[in-house]
């Protein structure tokens, strides 16, 4: 789904049609750059004239990308200086795209072409600006994602508004399976808005005609991962989801390691009752059954972490009941009292 019409009307600038072909040069990273390079070259009315990878990866995929279609492959650690946007200008590019790039791009790069430079972001702008909009979709229970592309201004994810479009998250959707439609969502959207500039019939809609409000997320900090078994249960199924392979995944304790939790399932039909928050309450053939804070879920495939923080072999737990997972603040309270009682008579045993 594309922007209104009562949007549209409101456009900030329209650009004349492009004769012949558009001329892109594009900069990227990883799945998300290949895919849409590949969409890309499919229409006849474009050319990308050359690509410029994330500098520190220098991902093959694109390297392969520029050999096959016969145009420079140009890593710089500073695409915003002038040696740099110097060299792109050899190319005469119309226009310059960005997908999954890393550098805040600032200043005369974004005025080096005629028609500036455009940006897919994984996320529905003004909200979802920032890193990880799929995994933030996800744990925060959203009903859908949406895919923007924006022009590029000063700002980071701020620019006039081309094309968004939306997709469902279903019940079962995980982070891998939103990364696969976001992956077709992206380019799709990214060559709609190639063919409507190409046209001259772009608009560009400020995202303050959206909404007054936006938001940026963070990316994930080390601990987040960890699973508050007192949490109702649909909070925790989306953190799970929302972080699952091939994220880090959720994680929690179960007293003599630290495991990974790789899909839940909300068991439904469970009597309520009074309980201790991440006991396991039942097993059957699907997995084990955890009490949480509303109710109780289904662990169905966890890990144990190796000490390089890797997954060991993912499989059915098979915790017994009565296993407490997660970490009891009370017997660590009362654990760690213990241990400064006994340091305290060895420091009186020296002194003696």
């Amino acid at each position: 789904m594309s922007l209104t019409k009562g949007q549209q009307e409101h456009s900030l600038m329209v650009k004349r049609p492009i004769t012949g072909r558009l001329k892109i040069g594009f900069f990227g990273d990883g799945l998300w750059a290949s895919r849409a390079i590949s969409q890309i070259v499919e229409n006849s009315d474009f050319e990308i004239v050359f690509v410029t990878p994330r500098f520190d990866i220098q991902d093959d995929s694109l390297r392969t990308w520029a050999i096959r279609l016969g145009v420079p492959f140009l890593p710089c650690d500073n695409v915003n200086s002038e040696e740099f946007i110097e060299k792109t200008r050899e190319y005469q590019a119309d226009i310059f795209v960005s997908m999954s790039f890393d550098q805040i791009l600032r200043g005369s790069i974004l005025k080096a072409t005629s028609l500036g430079f455009i940006n897919c972001h994984a996320g529905a702008l003004p909200f979802f600006r920032g890193r990880n909009p799929l995994n933030w979709a996800l744990i925060n229970g959203e009903k859908r994602f949406g895919v923007t592309v924006h022009q590029v201004d000063e700002g980071i994810d701020t620019g006039p508004i081309i094309v968004q479009n939306f997709s469902p998250i279903g019940t079962d959707d995980t982070y891998a399976t939103l990364l696969k439609d976001a992956h077709k969502l992206c380019a799709d959207s990214l060559v709609e808005s190639l063919s409507i500039i190409k046209e001259g019939k772009a608009t560009f809609t400020s995202q303050g005609e959206i909404s007054d409000g936006y938001t940026y997320f963070s990316h994930r900090r080390l601990g987040d991962e960890w699973i508050n078994w007192s949490w109702p249960s649909e909070k925790i199924h989306n953190l799970v989801r929302g972080i699952t392979l091939p994220g880090p995944c959720a994680r929690t304790f179960n007293g003599e390691m630290s495991l990974a939790v790789v899909t839940t399932e909300i068991v439904e039909n469970i009597p309520t009752y009074l309980g201790s928050d991440g006991e396991v309450i039942g097993r059957d053939a699907q997995g084990v059954i955890v009490k949480t804070g509303s109710n109780a879920i289904r662990i169905v495939e966890a890990a144990a972490l190796l000490p390089n923080n890797s997954l060991d072999v993912i499989g059915i737990p098979k915790f017994p009941v009565g296993t407490r997972l997660g970490v009891n603040m009370y017997d660590e309270f009362v654990s760690l009292r213990q241990r400064v009682a006994d340091l305290e008579r060895e420091g009186r045993k020296i002194d003696e």
